[in-house]
């Protein structure tokens, strides 16, 4: 079984990571992955932990498909397969206005078209081939990697409902996904249809290792009421049936009042989407999303009162939620 760690690690520099990280692979974790959109960057937290942690597995999970030109994706990926020394996986999503449109001055436009070309594109640039031609959302008059990176990187998709999700597994070696419950992780994966055994599901999930449920539980608010409220997410939870459940604290998110629209999220969805309890609690809710289907679980850790904060906290919380233990 993979299984990975988000960075950066919370409330801990870039600069401190190295004794974190040289300490996961011993533990038994397999995998490290990024995400991006206005803090850290996707690319240069890996390749920090290309040096300090040599042999683990590298993924952005992940980088919008707009923000950066195919080629310039394309020679990053490659730069940091060749100083990595264990395999990458290029994982770029759609991501949205807020990220795209309104900080970095790009439009979003035809999110389903730029996502297929780029990975498309990749897929192509990292078997060492010369890329050229009209793809329906850019125009490549003939690019090629001097040093096609070996291994290939895979390249991945985030995907949330039916359309991404099948474009994934047609166009990409697996999907990335997140923000969803144990009963999810069935719906998800049946939507990569007939290619479904030959394609890796990967999910961020989001971890608490506390026994102080209330702590964990407006933590989770706190966290979930934005995500559950933007378009994407809440297309993805209506999709999976929660309409019914979420009205109440869309309607006032719709009407300006955040502090209700958190209240409005029940304790029962906070359970389902953010793993909290003891160490031995959370490694068996993770196991359960690994039963029911997804393939690579990484864990996206959240400070808890039990293991303090810094480096050491986060080593403490990723000791006691090691799989090897």
């Amino acid at each position: 079984m993979r299984y990975g760690v988000n960075l950066p690690l919370p409330g801990v520099p870039l600069s401190d990571h190295a004794p974190v990280l040289r300490e996961l692979p011993g533990l038994g974790y397999t995998d490290l992955w990024t995400g991006e959109a206005a803090g850290h960057d996707g690319f240069t937290p890996l390749a920090l932990a290309a040096a300090w942690a040599p042999g683990m597995r590298l993924g952005t999970a992940v980088v919008p498909a707009f923000t950066r030109g195919p080629a310039l994706l394309a020679m990053t990926a490659a730069t940091l397969a060749e100083a990595a020394r264990g395999d990458v996986v290029v994982g770029i999503g759609s991501s949205g206005p807020p990220f795209v449109d309104r900080i970095n001055g790009i439009s979003s436009a035809e999110p389903y078209r730029r996502v297929r070309d780029t990975a498309r594109f990749l897929r192509a640039a990292f078997d060492g081939r010369t890329v050229r031609g009209r793809f329906d959302s850019f125009t490549i008059d003939g690019f090629r990697l001097p040093r096609p990176p070996a291994p290939r990187p895979k390249v991945m998709i985030g995907a949330l409902r039916p359309g991404m999700l099948r474009l994934a597994a047609r166009e990409s070696d697996g999907a990335i996904t997140n923000f969803l419950a144990v009963q999810d992780v069935p719906v998800v994966a049946d939507a990569l249809g007939p290619e479904r055994p030959d394609r890796e599901l990967v999910a961020r999930l989001y971890v608490c290792p506390t026994r102080d449920r209330a702590y964990a539980r407006r933590l989770g608010r706190r966290m979930l009421v934005g995500v559950l409220n933007a378009r994407t997410y809440a297309a993805f939870h209506a999709w999976l049936g929660r309409a019914d459940v979420l009205d109440a604290s869309w309607r006032a998110w719709a009407e300006g009042d955040p502090e209700r629209a958190a209240a409005a999220v029940p304790d029962e969805l906070v359970d389902d989407l953010l793993i909290h309890g003891d160490p031995e609690e959370c490694r068996a809710h993770i196991a359960r999303f690994v039963a029911a289907g997804i393939d690579t679980p990484f864990l996206h850790l959240l400070p808890a009162p039990e293991t303090g904060t810094g480096p050491q906290g986060a080593l403490t919380a990723l000791r006691a939620l090691a799989p090897a233990r």
